[in-house]
């Protein structure tokens, strides 16, 4: 079983930056592949980016690309998503989240994560 907290979440003007970080603990951390949810009052939680265990396969969707980065640090247990450029949409509750590996990075729903972060909320001002 994996436990995942964040934190770095806040309010930022719109084109500013915020880092997220995400400290994971438990057994066999590198069997999973680990990403970014995000989600807004009223809709469904969205992918944003997931990465391998070895931090070299990413997979970000459309809206996020060349903005937002993920990364993985093993030795800290750690995940953490660099957001730049932020637009007043990207405001939401982030999550990260983990599930069982992935063979090849794709979008996962949210059916398919095994463990859930508490959430870091960020907003963005115009």
């Amino acid at each position: 079983q994996v436990q995942l907290v964040e934190s770095g979440g806040g309010l930022v003007q719109a084109g500013g930056s915020l880092r997220l970080s995400c400290a994971a603990s438990g057994r066999n951390l590198l069997t999973y592949s680990m990403g970014w949810f995000r989600q807004v009052p009223g809709k469904e939680r969205e992918f944003v980016a997931t990465i391998n265990w070895s931090g070299l396969r990413l997979y970000y969707t459309d809206s996020v690309k060349g903005r937002f980065t993920i990364s993985r640090d093993n030795a800290r247990l750690s995940v953490y998503l660099q957001m730049n450029s932020l637009k007043p949409e990207d405001t939401a509750v982030y999550y990260c989240a983990a599930r069982p590996r992935l063979t090849a990075p794709r979008v996962w729903g949210p059916e398919e994560v095994e463990t859930w972060g508490q959430g870091t909320q960020v907003t963005v001002s115009s």
